[in-house]
């Protein structure tokens, strides 16, 4: 069925066309003509949870977690929403999402663009999920950088009853400085302030919530090692690897290759897998990594678990492949 509708997708604007994919995947769901896949193929140990499966969905298709029941129907081992901010915002000014068919990739610069963790809150208690969610947590756009630990603070104690874990996202380029967060001395006070919030909460509800932390692409060697380190020292749960790339060189003379933004897809596939390799050999074992970035099929699936991954997450693939994608994937990785 995605075969036949892409094409029309296609024609219409980025943006319009990926929430009108969304709202007809849940208006077939409702209708109970979506033909579910059961995730129930290949058990795996993460965080100390118990995936289904280990093919995710990564965050950034369901902001506001409004679509969870209908994309869960597709075979996913776990579905991270967001990112969420504390509060509603816009996001950066339209247009803001390009597609290249050509390189099966995408720019986008939206800008973490969302309702509020309220409001994701309020569309995850009307969800009938019962599987492993991951909520994925940012600061809004006007908090000063130096303040940014308010924000992450807020959103870990308002998802904290109602995710499977939670990911802090330092990695978007698409809001002004934060990957500075991702520096050995800010990060290490960034997550050591989250992981005594973690565990206070943790002590009130009697449950323990992973923390996982998402990692940019365009990272030296002596970057990673510290952030693996800091990960290590803040007893953080996973880290996830990569997020978007800033670096747009491999498009060569392309017409949108000078657009802001971050680089997803098929080009960003070997700059990630350099990234997780790395990052998999300085962690020596000690923490798991969730492995996105450039999967398009089955093969760069298994690729990113052979490189070190426990799991996997895919978006940009799906908007070239549609659902299809999440079987092969699961075949594979079988």
């Amino acid at each position: 069925m995605y075969s036949f509708i892409r094409p029309l997708l296609f024609k219409a604007d980025p943006e319009k066309s990926h929430y009108l994919a969304l709202h007809s995947l849940n208006y077939a769901y409702r209708l109970g003509v979506l033909p579910k896949v059961s995730p129930q193929t290949h058990p795996v140990q993460l965080m100390g949870l118990t995936l289904p499966n280990p093919v995710g969905l990564a965050a950034g298709l369901d902001k506001n977690g409004e679509y969870i029941d209908a994309l869960a129907a597709l075979g996913f081992g776990f579905i991270e929403v967001g990112t969420v901010t504390p509060r509603p915002q816009s996001g950066n000014p339209q247009p803001r999402l390009f597609r290249l068919p050509e390189h099966k990739a995408i720019i986008n610069r939206m800008g973490f663009n969302n309702h509020g963790i309220d409001a994701m809150i309020r569309n995850i208690t009307q969800s009938r999920y019962q599987g492993i969610l991951g909520i994925n947590i940012g600061k809004n756009a006007d908090t000063p950088i130096e303040r940014a630990a308010d924000d992450y603070l807020i959103c870990l104690e308002k998802a904290y009853p109602h995710a499977s874990y939670i990911t802090v996202n330092i990695s978007s380029p698409n809001t002004k400085n934060l990957r500075d967060l991702q520096g050995g001395n800010e990060l290490a006070a960034l997550l050591g302030k989250l992981k005594d919030k973690q565990q206070q909460l943790a002590a009130a509800a009697g449950h323990y919530v992973p923390l996982a932390v998402k990692i940019a692409p365009d990272l030296e060697d002596n970057q990673i090692a510290d952030i693996a380190e800091v990960a290590v020292q803040t007893e953080m749960d996973a880290v996830i690897a990569t997020n978007t790339t800033i670096d747009k060189t491999i498009l060569g003379a392309h017409p949108l290759a000078q657009e802001q933004g971050g680089l997803s897809g098929e080009p960003v596939r070997e700059k990630s897998n350099r990234v997780l390799a790395q990052l998999a050999h300085d962690l020596a074992g000690k923490l798991p990594i969730i492995g996105v970035g450039g999967i398009g099929s089955g093969e760069d699936a298994v690729e990113k678990m052979r490189l070190g991954a426990t799991a996997v997450q895919l978006y940009s693939g799906l908007i070239y492949q549609g659902p299809d994608l999440v079987k092969a994937c699961l075949k594979a990785c079988v």
